[in-house]
């Protein structure tokens, strides 16, 4: 990453905390290096499982390189972390998720953060690319997949995916129950 695409990835990040500049001072000469950031306005944010982040990522990766969002690892609380598109009608159904929009808090390294227990495994770039939900959905279906398949991890819940926040036109919900709960 060039200095000046740093700089950007840390006004854009900076941009969705409460103080941006004691953000970018905390980024730059603060102790921890970390910052709480809001959710819900420029990026809404879906953790999983470190397993099954860990692996969807390996598979986004193949799957699109330009299409990537930013993803965070959280190695103390074993979760990662995939920015999205804000969007407050999203719910997502699965076990173990976490969604976090409007009205939430995410705590973030500096962009250039590559290390330590919270660390970007794909920093932000500082365009505002974010990870498309739809994207998301099919690598962790298919990460669950194979994990089921390879690890002999038990598929008793829920596999991961965005729902509507309504039911259909009809009154019915007209969803597959394996698929999404």
């Amino acid at each position: 990453m060039t200095l000046s695409q740093w700089q950007r990835a840390l006004e854009w990040l900076a941009a969705s905390a409460k103080d941006p500049r004691a953000c970018r001072d905390d980024w730059m000469h603060g102790l921890t290096g970390v910052h709480l950031l809001a959710t819900g306005r420029m990026w809404d944010v879906l953790t999983v499982p470190e397993r099954l982040g860990l692996y969807a990522a390996q598979l986004l990766d193949t799957i699109s390189v330009t299409d990537q969002g930013p993803i965070l690892h959280d190695r103390r609380g074993r979760r990662v972390g995939f920015l999205l598109p804000a969007d407050p009608t999203a719910l997502w159904a699965g076990h173990d998720l976490r969604y976090v929009s409007k009205g939430g808090w995410i705590a973030a390294p500096a962009p250039h953060c590559r290390w330590g227990t919270l660390h970007w495994l794909i920093p932000p770039d500082g365009s505002g690319a974010l990870t498309p939900p739809e994207l998301l959905e099919l690598a962790l279906d298919e990460a669950l997949r194979e994990m089921a398949h390879t690890q002999g991890c038990s598929r008793h819940y829920l596999v991961p995916c965005r729902r509507e926040a309504e039911p259909t036109a009809s009154g019915t919900d007209d969803r597959d129950p394996d698929r999404c709960g």
